[in-house]
């Protein structure tokens, strides 16, 4: 897609900790419901430098796992227990500490939702803005989402004075905090995304809504220096089989909630669409051209990304 390079941008993945996923919760068919496999909870630093800037704007995408579990929520911390064996000897400021910098070098965290392998440890962060995606505000203060284990939030988690919600398309923005930090741009399309909201107006980052996971569920969509795309998709798919078409997304029955169809999706025809989309930027046909497709919890490229020095200090 042409555009002027007006800026710079690099990205860096980040080990955030890692948990045990039950497969048989994520994907069908499954060859043994007994499987389980040890995956990673990435976050990703972005770094933005305009022409006319002093220095980098920089931007985590996600936290990862908080690394003391017991600082969760009591309710997620029962949830935990499904999860084991889980490490978290790596967190997100950790991880900062291998490129030289720390929470405070932080301008901003884009939160992919409010999930809690995604949230990690925000106090953390005392002078980031928090942006989040619509409908992340009503988790915060206690509107359920679903019945399942996972979806437990807590309603301190964020500075309330520090957090930008994005408005959902068609709407409204939510604030003034949001017309400023984010200039007042409107939600539009860009490749195969209904709806972007380019971040600094140049086409280097855009904020890509992608619904049917959890209310607010955002992605990233990142170009980098050599003109390609990396993708970051959240919790849009667990697994690459799933946007490569050999798997689809697990539901079952919970007998805690007779009757009810469970998903790790809120909405599973509409994840299913989000996945179509995300599906045709992985492909390399749409107007992106190479687009990187990286899942939160995805240990096959994680492993390979360690070999190949992706990880801060390193670059993809």
């Amino acid at each position: 897609m042409p555009s002027v390079r007006l800026s710079s941008t690099s990205v860096h993945a980040l080990d955030a900790g890692w948990f045990t996923m039950p497969e048989r919760f994520f994907l069908h068919p499954v060859d043994d419901e007994r499987r389980k496999k040890l995956v990673p909870s990435l976050a990703f630093l972005i770094q933005h430098r305009s022409a006319d800037s002093e220095r980098p704007q920089r931007i985590l995408f996600d936290l990862g796992l908080r690394r003391d579990i017991l600082q969760y929520s009591k309710p997620i911390q029962e949830h935990l227990i499904t999860r084991q064996p889980l490490y978290t000897s790596s967190s997100v400021e950790e991880s900062l500490a291998q490129g030289g910098l720390s929470p405070g070098d932080v301008d901003m965290v884009i939160l992919s939702h409010l999930h809690w392998d995604h949230v990690g440890t925000p106090s953390a962060f005392e002078r980031s803005l928090f942006i989040i995606g619509s409908g992340g505000v009503e988790l915060l203060r206690g509107v359920k989402a679903g019945g399942s284990s996972h979806n437990h939030f807590e309603p301190g988690l964020l500075p309330w004075q520090r957090i930008v919600e994005l408005p959902a398309p068609g709407t409204a923005r939510s604030g003034p905090s949001a017309a400023q930090e984010l200039r007042g741009r409107a939600w539009a399309p860009f490749g195969p995304f209904d709806q972007t909201l380019d971040m600094f107006g140049d086409g280097s980052i855009h904020v890509v809504w992608a619904p049917g996971h959890l209310s607010g569920h955002i992605n990233l969509l990142v170009r980098k220096d050599d003109g390609t795309y990396v993708y970051l998709a959240g919790d849009a798919a667990h697994d690459m089989r799933l946007l490569l078409g050999e798997k689809d997304i697990a539901t079952w029955q919970d007998d805690r909630h007779p009757g009810q169809v469970c998903c790790i999706h809120q909405d599973k025809v509409v994840a299913k669409q989000t996945l179509a989309r995300i599906r045709e930027a992985m492909s390399g046909t749409s107007d992106l051209g190479q687009c990187e497709v990286v899942l939160a919890h995805d240990e096959i490229w994680a492993a390979q990304a360690i070999a190949d020095e992706r990880f801060l200090p390193g670059c993809m």
